[in-house]
């Protein structure tokens, strides 16, 4: 039985492999309980309000059918449904598979046990296993993960959010799982919520965890078993490692947290059996009543033990008052005593190779000293939650901290001087091991040839100083010699014996034959003896020092505790940026808790290992940048300094300076300021690059790199909340604030562009590349953000290419209807330009107040708009505004095919007119009888419809300004990049247009990205025009180009032409008023989506209109005058080809060229 986890042992294999699961299943369930979906947990009223008819718990399969056909009977919930599962069921589906292999992992130890009693493992049976090392700790590690899996799942994913989560997965699938093993109806029923929550409020539900623990019936006798094995047996030989009995709950502290665990199972021991309970706590919980589970997660017996009698009844002894004050006093005593003498051995040149080797008893038992105060104090002085549920919790811990004298910075220190001691030790070890043998034969050659010298001083041939011949002590020596020469390396035992003898016999041959008296011999046989005791030394330096320190130093415990101690680090890193060196110890300390998830499933060689090792490696890691953030913070907070002395005191110098005034521009005093506070910064930057590359789990940790990301995690909170407090707008103010804001903002970002290029020589930091790589991240990120709310398929944080676990961008909580800043940026200036309240003139770019004519908005607010929130901010804010025209377009065609061309009435008056008017060549001999009924006919229509043009031209005009804005700063400050774009595609539209023109000639394929991304280019640098853009898919709907015509026409006489605008504007400043640009520029964009054909058509009915109506004025009236509305028609249809940039035989092949001089010599 001692090869039970050889590779040809089944049995061994089959539970080592399940064991191995059992690991990466917890830490799967610790990774997923960060990445709940919010909408599972219903935390915002908008939320949950949206998607409350979608979610449901375990209620759903009481009426599963009344829920679906709910849905079903709502086209928009049906619509919602698809959006959700779409969104979702990635994660839905990450969700149950983490919970079906709980079920499997159950399911799959119940078969081995019944394997087991079956005898299908040949010569092995639960008695034998027990009887084994390896297999009596895979046994109780089986039962001992299932049951912190369910204590996991039940912690981190509550009861309700689990049943949601099901519900959607079981609703999305159809109850097809991925395992033929698992049900889904089994996952359902053992993963029901059990009414606990790990809120400190809430009450613990009756008979809870056991209940919990008996979904899934196991083996009583199994489970009687393990808690028989785990009362008698140190089943992890841990108590090797501690000698002293006062330590013997440390020792056991593993397997102690495998009893909590596996009782739940048999709440009968807990309940009755008190004389078994007593026996058990005797021996693990005569001292502590803290008890660590699993990867730090604590709990307090006093309170998860107090429904059971017999449990809460043999805990009382350790509660006691008396011993809670002797215990207390014994550990707050042993800190003070520890911590001096722990500093003591860290002195510089203490700790030598010899002082080590004399004193390794010593050290060993002073660092257990320390790590068992360490673990009693850092768990039984630690805030709970239970403190605020328990009131004796709570009495017991006050106690503690008092009877202890607690100092938390003292016990901060000891845990640093300890990481730190242990470090050193191992290093010292390491260096010694790897060097054994090699110091081994340099001490014995040494020995030899001082021996041999003797031995040729007393043969005579050899002259030494008063030494007389003798034959005797020459053949001793040379015998001596050769003993020394017969010690083998690989027998150390013997050969230590050996050394020994020798050593008394050179100081037995000093006495007994006078050879004291002479100096020069008694150094020989000295140095002789000191190389031979070093020998001995060499020997003693075994493996097991190691060993023992990694069991020792083991800090699991504290995986979670730990953060409570994170704001004594960072005071003493703020203090002196030195102590890094010393806090690496500590996370190489914390790192030794990766041991305890990993062992199983390295020894079993899973493809799990990697994947596990990263969830907690990466863990870790995240932990020590939160605690050296504080540098980088630091370094901010001196950088604020400097930026407002340099900005607000120092005087700049002028290029010709008076002499006279040479003191007066020194500044001396402020000069040395900033000189000080720079110095600081390079402290700081010291600190931090002093400790070196450390491997923490399997991520490696470079100092340069992690100051960098600190920095830049720095920046990004900072410009963030700058971008998130300044963009916010009073919506109810007379004027708007957008251009204050803008110019705030701007000197904001000056402020901390400057910063950066001063900072960036004394960091050694790339300043501009990491401000340019930032700031686009935030930008971008944010623009994501807010167009999820445009898209079906939502792009979540962890799915954002821009969100970083390590440099994460702060998400803000809404404010008004936008997501974040660049939506409300976005709307403010939406606001102020509403196309029904202000009139935009083209010739001038810019909008004015309808009704007082003031200037609200001009292109000098898309420069202010490019100095606050930069290039990436316009496009931003470009790639926000496409999606709002995309929404809209997608609603006017909505509003066409259900509201228009589904409607009877509607399509009777779009056909008469169309026949009406054919061909379109013609002139209709009443316009005045034909038009106005048919448009009075399809007047309910008109109001949503222009609506959506008007926002769809207005986005469109922002859209061409931006674009301006940035072609313009492109050529200014990248004048080689906007020429080699400019170049390239056109050159590229050459060679399209030659390619449809000859097919045979080339043409990019698909998996060609050269025209994708030359558009991403000449998007960012303002190439092309808005205008001309296909937002949507569209079908050809009937009699489209005639329902736009009529739009048109039902408008066109609220629009009246002003020569000194040289465009339309609102025939009345009122709220239902329109601006003429606007409704140009959304008309054009509307036709624009469709076939060309119907543009064409378009214009054709505009000419015929005209025409006709001139027709009727010309036959009439003696001196022609063209009527407003033909007037404004004109108008219309010229600005229509202007921003089209077609050609003008367009519109002149349906309105005559004299039509269109009549009506300018008309308004000149």
């Amino acid at each position: 039985m001692a090869d039970f986890l050889a590779e040809n042992n089944q049995c061994g294999q089959t539970l080592l492999r399940l064991t191995a699961r059992g690991n990466a299943i917890i830490a799967e369930l610790l990774r997923l309980a960060d990445f709940i979906p919010p909408v599972f947990k219903l935390d915002f009223r908008t939320t949950q309000s949206k998607y409350m008819e979608l979610i449901s718990d375990f209620t759903y399969f009481k009426s599963a059918d009344l829920f679906d056909n709910k849905i079903d009977s709502s086209s928009e919930l049906q619509d919602l449904d698809e959006e959700f599962r779409e969104n979702n069921l990635e994660i839905l589906t990450r969700f149950y598979l983490a919970f079906e292999s709980l079920h499997k992992y159950i399911t799959d130890l119940n078969r081995f046990l019944e394997d087991l009693d079956e005898g299908i493992y040949i010569q092995q049976s639960l008695e034998s296993m027990l009887l084994n090392n390896d297999g009596k700790q895979l046994l109780c590690e089986s039962l001992y993960l299932y049951g912190v899996m369910l204590l996991v799942v039940d912690n981190r994913i509550e009861g309700l959010v689990r049943e949601r989560i099901l519900v959607s997965y079981h609703r999305y699938t159809g109850g097809n799982t991925s395992s033929s093993e698992s049900n889904i109806d089994d996952v359902i029923k053992l993963l029901r919520s059990t009414g606990y929550s790990p809120n400190p409020s809430s009450r613990r539900p009756p008979k809870y965890p056991e209940n919990f623990f008996q979904r899934v019936t196991i083996s009583e006798e199994f489970i009687n078993m393990l808690i028989g094995r785990l009362r008698s047996d140190d089943i992890y030989n841990q108590i090797s490692a501690y000698p002293q009995p006062e330590h013997r709950s440390t020792a056991l502290a593993t397997q102690a947290s495998m009893l909590y665990v596996i009782l739940y199972f048999s709440p009968d021991v807990l309940h009755n059996q008190q004389a078994k309970m007593r026996e058990i706590v005797d021996k693990h919980f005569p001292d502590n009543w803290v008890v660590t589970v699993y990867m730090g997660i604590t709990v307090n017996l006093c309170e998860v033990w107090l429904p059971y009698r017999a449990a809460s009844t043999a805990l009382n002894n350790t509660l006691d008052t008396s011993n809670i004050k002797e215990l207390s006093q014994r550990h707050g005593n042993k800190v003070q005593k520890l911590l001096p003498m722990v500093q003591k051995f860290l002195k510089k040149g203490f700790l030598t190779e010899p002082y080590v080797l004399e004193n390794i008893s010593k050290l060993m038992n002073v660092l257990r000293e320390c790590n068992v105060t360490l673990r009693w104090m850092l768990l039984h002085t630690a805030e709970g939650v239970w403190d605020n549920v328990n009131k004796r919790c709570r009495q017991t811990r006050e106690q503690v901290l008092a009877d202890s004298k607690f100092n938390a910075l003292q016990l901060f220190e000891l845990l640093l001087h300890t990481s730190q001691l242990e470090l050193e030790l191992k290093d010292m070890f390491k260096t010694m091991l790897s060097q054994k043998q090699e110091k081994w034969e340099y001490c014995k050659t040494e020995s030899v040839e001082r021996i041999v010298e003797l031995s040729e001083v007393f043969s005579g041939t050899k002259p030494l100083t008063r030494v007389e011949k003798n034959e005797n002590l020459q053949v001793w020596f040379s015998e001596i010699a050769k003993q020394i020469t017969s010690l083998s390396y690989d027998d150390s035992t013997a050969a230590g014996r050996k050394i020994v003898q020798l050593i008394q016999a050179l100081e037995e041959v000093q006495e007994f034959h006078e050879l004291e008296m002479n100096l020069q011999v008694k150094q020989f046989l000295a140095d002789t003896r000191n190389y031979l005791q070093q020998m001995i030394r060499t020997i003693n330096i075994k493996e097991e020092v190691l060993i023992t320190i990694q069991i020792v130093a083991d800090l699991s415990f504290a995986w979670e505790i730990i953060d409570k101690y994170t704001v004594y680090m960072q005071q003493g890193i703020k203090k002196d940026p030195s102590l890094v060196i010393k806090m690496r110890a500590t996370f190489l300390k914390l790192a030794s808790a990766l041991d305890l998830p990993l062992i199983r499933i390295g020894q079993c060689k899973s493809p799990d290992l990697v994947s596990v090792s990263q969830y907690y490696s990466g863990e870790l890691v995240s932990y020590v940048r939160k605690v050296l953030q504080i540098i980088p913070e630091s370094m901010f907070g001196l950088l604020a300094s400097i930026i407002k002395l340099q900005t607000h005191q120092l005087k700049e110098l002028p290029t010709r300076l008076e002499k006279e005034d040479l003191k007066k521009y020194a500044q001396l005093e402020t000069r040395y300021e900033v000189a000080k506070l720079t110095h600081g910064i390079s402290v700081f930057t010291d600190g931090m690059l002093e400790m070196k590359t450390t491997l923490v789990g399997i991520i490696k940790i470079d100092p340069k790199q992690l100051l960098e990301d600190g920095i830049r995690k720095e920046l990004v909170e900072q410009v963030a909340a700058a971008l998130n407090k300044m963009l916010i707008f009073n919506t109810r103010a007379k004027t708007s604030e957008l251009i204050p804001r803008l110019e705030e903002l701007g000197a904001r970002m000056d402020g901390f562009l400057r910063s950066f290029e001063y900072i960036q020589d004394y960091v050694n930091i790339y300043g501009l590349k990491i401000w340019q790589e930032e700031i686009s991240r935030i930008i971008n990120y944010n623009v994501e953000q807010e167009c999820n709310s445009f898209l079906r398929t939502k792009v979540y944080d962890w799915q954002s290419i821009y969100q970083s676990k390590t440099i994460p961008i702060p998400k803000f909580q809404p404010i008004d209807n936008s997501i974040n800043f660049i939506g409300r940026l976005g709307r403010e200036v939406l606001r102020i330009t509403d196309p029904r309240a202000t009139i935009y003139i083209d010739q001038m770019k810019t909008w004015y107040d309808a009704k007082t004519r003031e200037d609200i908005m001009n292109i000098k607010v898309f420069n202010k708009l490019q100095s606050s929130v930069g290039t990436f901010g316009l496009t931003g804010l470009d790639k926000l505004f496409c999606f709002m025209i995309v929404k809209e377009l997608q609603t006017f065609q909505n509003l066409l095919y259900k509201n228009v061309l589904r409607d009877k009435a509607a399509l009777e008056s779009l056909s008469l007119l169309t026949k009406s008017v054919s061909p379109t060549k013609s002139i209709v001999s009443s316009p005045g009888k034909l038009y106005p009924p048919i448009i009075q006919k399809l007047n309910r229509f008109w109001q949503p419809f222009v609506d959506i043009v008007l926002k769809v031209g207005q986005l469109q005009l922002l859209r061409r300004l931006v674009a301006n804005e940035l072609n313009t700063a492109c050529k200014f400050d990248s004048k080689n990049l906007a020429s080699a774009l400019d170049t390239l595609n056109k050159s590229l539209m050459v060679d399209v247009e030659v390619h449809y023109q000859d097919p045979s000639k080339p043409y990019p394929s698909d998996d060609n990205p050269i025209l994708y991304e030359l558009t991403n280019y000449l998007e960012s640098c303002g190439f092309g025009n808005p205008l001309t853009k296909i937002y949507v898919t569209t079908k050809r709907p009937q009699y489209f180009a005639v329902f736009l015509f009529l739009l048109v026409i039902s408008n066109i006489p609220k629009l009246c032409y002003v020569k000194s605008v040289g465009n339309l504007i609102s025939r009345k400043a009122s709220a239902d008023g329109l601006d003429g640009a606007p409704f140009i520029v959304g008309i054009l964009t509307v036709l624009k989506q469709f076939h060309h054909e119907y543009l064409e058509q378009f214009l054709s009915l505009m000419g015929q209109y005209v025409r006709s109506h001139v027709d009727v004025t010309a036959t009439v009236a003696k001196v022609p005058e063209l009527p407003a509305d033909i007037v404004s028609s004109l108008v219309f249809v010229e600005s229509f080809i202007n921003y089209s940039e077609s050609s003008r035989r367009l519109a002149e092949e349906n309105i005559p060229a004299y039509i269109f001089d009549q009506f300018k010599l008309g308004i000149q």
